[in-house]
């Protein structure tokens, strides 16, 4: 190894010490530098801070503002909600207020001028208005109709009412205001005064003025009483002619019913006159009734009143064809919802009334039951109710079920109006027969012929038309021919029940001639009737001639579907033919109408026998042995 020379240490030495003098002064340097850029930073970091917190107080007080101007927003918005929903209220409050001006119709009684002397007394104007208001609400009360407010040309319905003016300004004047502005109210004013022999009343609505009803003291309420009449026929001119109606006034009320049909509205004319087609039925004039009907429905054609009345009154004449035709036409505008003019309670029990008495004309005997109890299900109106019981009683009849016709008259409250205890034995002995029981209709014979006699008009249709023919059968079927033809004999042959009554005696006495040209005359006049080619065919059974009953009981079924004893009646009629096996489909279906009829079952029974049916007949001949129609 070779050592270093002298002269290389040295030099050695002399570059560390040039090295530490240059580190000495870089660090110098360094240290001056850093003290600047460490005051920098601050100054920095300070003016950073200074801007930061400049923005935040910026941000800070932006987002103040920002709620305050949303606020503000959000209260000006309220604010005009505010106002515009008030202004929608108050829009909305006098729309109503004056639609409902707009349809006022109602009567106001305003108060009446009076003498001093009365008012003193207490019989003050406002006293005297309402005493004229209880007598027009008294009346309206007494006007009984099935006919809808909406189609009177004035009508104030029960919208009556006093009115006592108002002080100032108020809600309650302001709406009186925009009655009389666009309001149709009828307005009653009047007054009382003092005349040499007493009082005078008089009444005026609008430019109308009431005669002068002049009386003592003493007379003051029959007088307002005809202050008020008079009101109510200028106001009200259909209603007040109803009102004489009801209230037994009929020579006035006829009267009215013409000045309606002379100067009334369209609409008026034709319920005035179903008005006095009512009186003049009533007095016996049946032409004259059918005559005002047809009138009617020349000024309203399709007028369900008309048909529903044309329909009453032919079924009382025993002119069936010209009742169903009726009858059915008055059904057939209830069913469309046409414009009938009837009130929602009238519509309501003229449909179930119509259908019930369309299903009985028809021989659709059950359906006749069902509306019956539909009729009694609604609310009474001119004694519907009533009727629809006492139909009960002759419809379970027409079903042969006895044990029900019997309940339903049995099941009848009683009652102690006079009229209608006659009603219901009637109707109960007219079942009997039906159901092969003449006695009692002919124990009763007497009592019923004296109600009838002294029933009127009407009575003498029901005993001519009706009764007789009933009492004539009664006697055929207990074998006294000879008084039988004398009571027949005498009843009008335009009535159908009365031909039929004819042939049914024949039949008892079996004189088929007589018979066939009877049931023929009853047939060819109600073509569209199945009771009398049912009723022949079962004579035509009786003399062994199965096919031409068959005929007579297909068209019987073709004219009513649901009549049971045409269907019966064609069984039997294959039976006859060897046709058993045919007539259980004819049984059955009879069986669906009137299914507690013990000849039906009786029939049946005999069918499956013949067929070998032994255990179905046996249930058959069981049914039979616990009916008795």
């Amino acid at each position: 190894m070779i050592a270093p020379s002298q002269s290389g240490q040295a030099m050695v030495g002399e570059n560390k010490a040039a090295e530490n003098k240059s580190g000495l002064a870089a660090s110098v340097a360094i240290g001056r530098a850093g003290e600047r850029a460490d005051t920098f930073l601050d100054e920095q970091t300070r003016l950073t801070r200074l801007q930061i917190e400049q923005l935040e107080e910026e941000n800070l007080t932006r987002r103040r503002m920002l709620k305050i101007e949303h606020a503000s927003a959000v209260f000006k918005l309220a604010l005009e909600v505010a106002i515009a929903a008030a202004i929608t209220i108050v829009a909305i409050a006098l729309g109503a207020a004056v639609w409902s001006a707009a349809h006022d119709n109602g009567l106001v009684v305003e108060s009446f001028s009076v003498p001093p002397d009365l008012a003193g007394r207490g019989l003050t104007g406002e006293v005297v208005a309402a005493k004229v208001l209880d007598r027009l609400s008294a009346m309206q009360a007494q006007t009984v109709s099935n006919r809808a407010a909406s189609s009177y040309a004035n009508n104030w319905g029960d919208d009556i009412k006093v009115q006592i003016p108002d002080t100032g300004v108020s809600i309650g004047e302001f709406n009186r205001l925009l009655r009389a502005w666009f309001g149709h109210e009828t307005h009653i004013r009047g007054e009382i005064y003092r005349t040499p022999t007493g009082l005078a009343v008089t009444a005026r609505t609008g430019n109308e003025v009431s005669p002068n009803f002049t009386g003592s003291d003493a007379d003051l309420d029959t007088l307002m009483q005809k202050a008020a009449e008079a009101v109510y026929h200028a106001t009200q001119p259909y209603r007040y002619a109803v009102y004489l109606q009801n209230t037994g006034r009929i020579k006035e009320a006829e009267a009215a019913y013409d000045d309606l049909i002379e100067h009334g509205s369209r609409q008026d004319k034709a319920w005035a006159y179903v008005g006095v087609e009512n009186i003049y039925i009533n007095r016996g004039e049946a032409k004259r009734a059918l005559g005002s009907l047809y009138k009617a429905l020349a000024v309203r054609p399709d007028f369900f009143m008309s048909y529903t009345n044309m329909a009453g009154i032919q079924s009382q004449l025993g002119h069936d064809e010209e009742a169903y035709v009726a009858q059915k036409k008055a059904t057939e505008l209830l069913r469309a919802h046409r414009d009938t003019d009837l009130n929602a309670r009238g519509e309501r029990i003229n449909m179930v009334s119509s259908e019930a008495a369309f299903a009985a004309a028809i021989g659709d005997y059950s359906r006749w039951v069902k509306f019956n109890g539909d009729t009694e299900s609604l609310p009474d109106f001119n004694n519907q109710i009533e009727n629809a019981r006492q139909n009960d009683i002759i419809a379970y009849a027409f079903l042969h079920d006895a044990a029900a016709s019997h309940a339903a008259f049995a099941k009848l409250k009683p009652s102690n109006n006079p009229v209608t205890n006659i009603g219901r034995e009637g109707n109960h002995a007219f079942a009997d027969l039906l159901l092969g029981n003449p006695d009692t209709a002919l124990a009763k014979r007497a009592k019923f012929v004296d109600a009838l006699s002294k029933a009127g008009p009407q009575g003498a249709f029901a005993l001519h038309r009706q009764f007789d023919p009933a009492i004539a059968l009664a006697l055929a079927m207990t074998g006294d021919f000879k008084a039988a033809h004398a009571l027949i004999d005498t009843t009008p042959t335009d009535c159908i029940t009365c031909l039929r009554g004819r042939a049914e005696i024949d039949v008892h006495e079996k004189n088929w001639n007589g018979a066939g040209y009877w049931f023929a005359r009853a047939m060819k006049a109600a073509p569209s009737m199945p009771q009398a080619r049912t009723e022949w065919g079962m004579a035509l059974l009786s003399q062994g001639r199965p096919k031409a009953a068959m005929a007579l009981f297909s068209a019987a079924h073709d004219k009513s579907p649901h009549f049971a004893d045409a269907l019966e009646g064609w069984g039997e009629a294959l039976m006859m033919q060897n046709r058993s096996d045919l007539a259980l489909e004819k049984f059955a279906q009879a069986n669906m109408y009137a299914p507690h009829w013990r000849r039906l079952h009786l029939k049946w029974g005999e069918a499956l026998s013949y067929l070998g049916r032994k255990d179905d007949a046996a249930k058959q001949f069981a049914l039979a042995r616990g009916l008795n129609g």
